[in-house]
């Protein structure tokens, strides 16, 4: 008889030990890591009141992921902050495979709806041994559900402003050689009005013509797994997404991102120890972005005073050989290499109210990344120690042939000759895990990262005179983390515990800094350069100009502490916690930001809790509660106070076929101004209002 059950099984937590992290490229067993790692199964992921993926890994110790849904943001802002070292320096894989944006280095997140996923992996530390570019923070693989037998799946839900998703998968089991998965999603919501206006936000943050974020996207995606011989497993995917959002709040400034990707692989075994991995991928986006600002006088109208094109590809390739020796102390060594090519342009249009073209900005670029990586796993014979010592080398190198910014409708072209920009780095790593015990582990780990510009630091210059300006540098190049961490896991019969400290340092750190008045002569010179329309400073206003500029200019230390805890205290019963302290100042700079301040966006105390109730194993009901301490919204300045947010979710079973859900986000309906990063007041992002949602999946 099947009996629908959600959940956990017994000694569900001391199973995990056997969960395999495909992120390691090694297949490392959980219970060998030796970086801080985190496993969110298909049960953490059902009792998450959180209905898309980036809100449910905001609860995850480590994650600065603000109170906003990645399908109110930008999408040039739809990113993720590990370890408060920065947006764009944490690698995240789809199945194994990049999903940063080659252009912006974000996350697309409606690339991975829920209903796609079967679990998500995450690294903290530094990957770059194994990776090479965004390996500083971790990495976050996230595992989509594959063929089981020949079903379909159908899930469905719709809540507060008008959010709904309606998602559709056909398994089709041919044989033991030929299976395939066909999956399509779409959804919409009208969203709300992000932009705070109680403190430290202001009414007058919404402006005329203003409404909310509407957001529509949707997903197509095939997938194909094979075995073209008996030794060699095989698949091939294709996806497609669109998605069109009103980020800048005005209807009449959409944005569109077309995606379309490919990618195929193969895993043969040549012996009964080793396997050789062959990976392709390919990624094609078209991102078209408009933004909108308002008349400086009555009737203080909106219109569009800009849009961006920005056609962007990648291709990229990796070969790896792996021998589980089992000799001489060595257990398994791996030899790989990878190629990465970024194709990208930017035409940047800027508009007068009227709707001329009045100056016209163009740049286009390559990048290319070659990496060449090793890793050795050896275990000692006398005392339980395990040791994983690797090392990458990586040569990137940028190509800008083509810069140009002209007049009116594009009239009178002046190009600029940008330098080729190169760098060879080394990024080794040894990790140690002493086994105290069965259940108690000792960790430590050192290692060295890199993380290269996007070419949206390197090609695209933007902004208008209420906003300022945001300008590109095309002589940017990598910055690079060293840093070390030490840890303990202790696991039980019903539950787990694990603690660890971290110290992580990067030098020559991308950022974007404001030019002080002082300085108007340097922001002149750039906004000239850039040809921008508008873009200017003088000597006579105050403080700071409106024009910012992305360097290589600062150093920046974070260090902390991170906690995470579950324990199912009986059969009705299970616990949840997590804490995480992190100290993230900047030690050296030449820009005016301030040294041994707090830096912006990263809340220095955050904690989460969840208790979920089992009334019957066919029904769970789940209480969370998330506080955020006092931040920064730039670094030193701009408050943001601590709030507290309570969630709730409830799944019942109803038949083996059948489940239905309810969740709430925001339970209490605070109002209240979630972190961010920004550098002017009138960019204090309020957070989710309370939003109800249910929904159902039925599997026939």
């Amino acid at each position: 008889m099947v009996i629908a059950q959600i959940a956990p099984p017994p000694d569900y937590d001391q199973k995990l030990g056997d969960v395999v992290i495909n992120a390691t490229r090694s297949g490392t067993p959980l219970d060998q890591m030796s970086l801080n790692t985190t496993i969110l199964t298909k049960e953490v992921l059902e009792a998450s009141p959180d209905q898309t993926i980036d809100q449910v890994l905001k609860n995850v110790p480590g994650v600065f992921l603000n109170d906003v849904p990645y399908y109110q943001k930008d999408p040039t802002g739809q990113s993720i902050n590990v370890r408060g070292l920065g947006y764009g320096r944490t690698l995240v894989l789809i199945d194994g495979l990049p999903a940063n944006d080659a252009f912006y280095g974000t996350v697309q997140w409606n690339l991975v709806p829920m209903s796609s996923i079967e679990s998500v992996e995450f690294v903290r530390g530094g990957v770059s041994s194994l990776y090479g570019n965004y390996g500083m923070g971790g990495v976050i693989n996230i595992n989509t559900k594959t063929p089981k037998n020949s079903s379909q799946e159908v899930s469905a839900s719709y809540g507060s402003y008008a959010t709904g998703n309606v998602a559709a998968s056909k398994d089709l089991i041919v044989s033991d050689a030929m299976q395939m998965r066909f999956s399509a999603d779409y959804f919409s919501s009208d969203g709300f009005q992000n932009y705070a206006t109680i403190s430290p936000g202001s009414p007058g943050n919404i402006k005329n013509g203003m409404g909310t974020d509407g957001v529509k996207n949707s997903n197509v995606r095939l997938q194909n797994y094979f075995k073209p011989t008996p030794d060699t497993n095989a698949f091939l995917r294709l996806g497609y997404s669109t998605m069109t959002d009103l980020s800048n709040n005005y209807a009449l400034a959409p944005n569109l991102i077309q995606t379309a990707d490919l990618a195929g692989g193969s895993t043969t075994s040549l012996d009964l120890n080793k396997k050789m991995q062959v990976n392709v991928y390919y990624q094609n986006t078209n991102f078209y972005k408009q933004t909108a600002n308002n008349l400086s006088s009555s009737p203080y109208s909106p219109y569009i005073n800009a849009n961006y094109t920005d056609p962007y590809s990648t291709l990229g390739a990796s070969a790896q050989y792996t021998h589980d020796l089992n000799v001489a102390g060595i257990d398994q060594y791996i030899i790989g290499v990878d190629a990465r090519n970024i194709t990208a342009s930017n035409q940047t249009n800027n508009l007068s109210s009227a709707g001329a073209v009045s100056s016209v900005s163009y740049a286009q670029g390559q990048q290319n990344f070659y990496g060449l990586l090793g890793q050795l796993k050896s275990s000692a014979s006398t005392i339980p120690l395990e040791a994983t010592l690797g090392a990458r080398v990586d040569a990137w190198n940028s190509q800008t042939p083509t810069s140009y910014n002209a007049g009116n409708n594009g009239s009178n072209p002046v190009y600029q000759a940008i330098p080729n920009q190169s760098k060879t780095q080394l990024s080794p790593t040894l990790g140690l895990l002493y086994k105290a015990s069965q259940n108690w582990d000792l960790r430590s780990a050192a290692y060295q990262a890199f993380h290269a510009p996007s070419m949206n630091n390197t090609l695209r210059s933007y902004g208008n005179s209420v906003s300022g300006y945001s300008l590109a540098n095309p002589n940017l190049t990598p910055e690079t983390m060293t840093g070390y961490e030490v840890g303990t896991d202790y696991r039980w019969k019903s539950g787990f515990a694990q603690l660890t400290a971290f110290n992580n340092y990067i030098q020559n750190a991308i950022a974007s800094y404001k030019i002080t008045t002082a300085n108007w002569a340097y922001a002149n010179s750039l906004c000239s350069s850039s040809g921008l329309s508008g873009c200017s400073a003088t000597s006579s206003s105050s403080g700071y100009t409106n024009v910012s500029y992305y360097t290589n200019q600062q150093n920046l230390l974070s260090r902390g502490i991170e906690l995470q805890y579950h324990h199912d205290v009986n059969a009705h019963w299970a616990l949840d916690g997590g804490y995480s302290y992190t100290r993230t100042v900047l030690t050296w700079t030449a820009t005016t930001d301030s040294i041994n301040s707090q830096v912006g966006g990263v809340p220095m105390n955050m904690a989460n809790a969840g208790i979920t109730y089992y009334p019957v194993p066919e029904a769970s009901l789940t209480t969370t509660v998330r506080y955020v301490g006092n931040s920064w919204m730039a670094t030193g300045t701009l408050p943001v106070p601590a709030y507290a947010v309570v969630g709730l979710k409830a799944n019942y079973q109803v038949t083996p076929q059948a489940s239905v859900f309810a969740s709430v986000v925001n339970l209490l309906n605070r109002q209240y101004v979630t972190f961010n990063i920004a550098s002017q007041a009138s960019s204090y992002q309020a957070g989710m209002p309370q939003a109800i949602s249910v929904g159902t999946r039925i599997i026939f």
